[in-house]
C-alpha cells in the first residue's frame, strides 16, 4: 500500500494511545457514557421484533440519526451512547437500535443477525419515515458499518435518507475473518465466541431440530461459526458464500447517497482489502484511512468528552443538511 492509496484524515491519537489494540480496548473498558434512552419495540413482518432505544429531540422538525452497533454489541455500548449523546446535544432525534437478540432480550425466531441483514435496518428507517422524519442519517460501527454501507447502495433506498458514515467497516468479510483467525487476535476471537455461545445455547434449547451446541467449544474461528450457524440459519450455502454476498466492498460502486467510510490503518480486526478504494468506487464515497484509531476507538485521553469520530460523523451529516 502506498501513500497515494490513503485519504487524509484529521484524527490524531492521544499521547501513548497510538497502539491499535489499546485504541480498541481502552474505550470499551474505561469510557463511561450514559444517556436517558426511551425503549420501544418494533414488531416485524416475519413475527420477530427489534428493540430500539430512542432519544427524542426537543424540536419537532429535527432530523433523525439511526445508529447501528457492531458484532455482539448493543445500544448501550460506550461508542453508541457517545454518538447518541453528541447528535442529541446538537438537536437531532436518535434511534439506537439493537440487532435481533442483542438488546437484552433474545429474539423469537431461529435466526438472529448477520453482516448483511439490512432488512432490519430498512425496517428502522421505515419506522422513522412513518413517524414523520424527512431527513435521516445513518451511522454504523463495524458490522453495523457494513450494514450501513450496504443499505446506502440499495437502488430503492428511501429518499428521506440523506447519507451515512461507517466506522471500522469490514468491507471484505472473508479477509477480516482470516485476520481474526490469526494468533495475535485470539483475545478478540475468544470473546466473540464466548458471547455468541449464550445465544446458540438458547437457540439449541428452543429449536433443537435446527441448532445444536455439540462441539461448540472446539470452534476457534469465524469460519467455524459461520459454517455451522450463520450460513444455514440465514440461507447461505456456507461461510464463503455468506462473506461474498454480504461484503460491502462489492457495492461501493453503487452507492446512492454520500457515504463516509473511516477505517484506521492499525485496526486489529481489518485486513488489507478494507483500506484500498476500488477503482470503480462511486463518487458518493469519501474514504478516510487515519494511521491510528484502532477498532471503533479514535480516542484521546479525555474519554468522556465527545470523540473525534463523533465530531466527524456529525460534521459530515450537517454538511449534507
Amino acid at each position: 500500500m502506498t501513500h497515494d492509496d490513503l485519504e487524509y484524515s484529521s484524527y490524531v491519537a492521544g499521547l501513548g494511545l497510538s497502539n491499535g489494540h489499546l485504541q480498541s480496548i481502552v474505550p470499551s473498558v474505561m469510557r463511561r457514557v450514559s444517556v436517558p434512552y426511551q425503549r420501544q419495540r418494533l414488531e416485524l413482518d416475519d413475527g420477530d421484533f427489534l428493540l430500539i432505544d430512542e432519544l427524542p429531540a426537543k424540536q419537532d422538525e429535527a432530523p433523525l440519526v439511526i445508529l447501528s452497533h457492531g458484532l455482539e454489541g448493543n445500544s448501550h455500548r460506550a461508542y453508541m451512547q457517545g454518538m447518541a449523546r453528541h447528535f442529541h446535544d446538537a438537536g437531532w432525534h436518535v434511534y439506537a437500535w439493537n440487532f435481533r437478540s442483542c438488546g437484552g432480550e433474545l429474539n423469537r425466531l431461529p435466526r438472529f443477525y448477520h453482516s448483511g441483514a439490512i432488512e432490519d435496518l430498512r425496517a428502522v428507517i421505515r419506522l422513522g419515515i412513518e413517524r414523520g422524519f424527512q431527513r435521516i442519517f445513518l451511522v454504523g460501527f463495524s458490522m453495523g458499518g457494513n450494514q450501513t454501507v450496504l443499505t446506502l447502495a440499495e437502488p430503492d433506498l428511501e429518499p428521506e435518507v440523506i447519507g451515512g458514515v461507517g466506522f471500522s467497516v469490514p468491507l471484505d468479510l472473508a479477509a477480516c475473518a482470516e485476520q481474526l483467525a490469526k494468533p495475535a487476535q485470539t483475545i478478540y476471537m475468544r470473546r466473540f465466541l464466548k458471547d455468541l455461545r449464550v445465544k446458540v445455547a438458547d437457540k439449541a434449547e428452543h429449536f433443537p431440530q435446527l441448532v445444536s451446541l455439540d462441539g461448540y467449544d472446539q470452534m476457534r474461528t469465524f469460519e467455524d461459526f459461520d459454517n455451522r450457524y450463520t450460513a444455514p440459519l440465514h440461507g447461505f450455502h456456507d461461510a464463503q458464500d455468506y462473506w461474498q454476498r454480504c461484503s460491502s466492498r462489492a457495492v461501493l460502486s453503487r452507492l446512492q447517497r454520500p457515504t463516509l467510510v473511516v477505517n484506521a490503518l492499525n485496526d486489529p480486526f481489518l485486513a488489507d482489502g478494507c483500506y484500498i478504494r476500488p477503482s470503480d468506487a462511486s463518487a458518493q464515497l469519501l474514504f478516510e484511512t487515519p494511521p491510528r484509531g484502532g477498532h471503533c476507538g479514535f480516542i484521546r485521553w479525555r474519554l468522556n468528552q465527545p470523540l473525534w469520530s463523533e465530531k466527524r460523523a456529525r460534521a459530515f451529516a450537517q454538511a449534507l443538511i
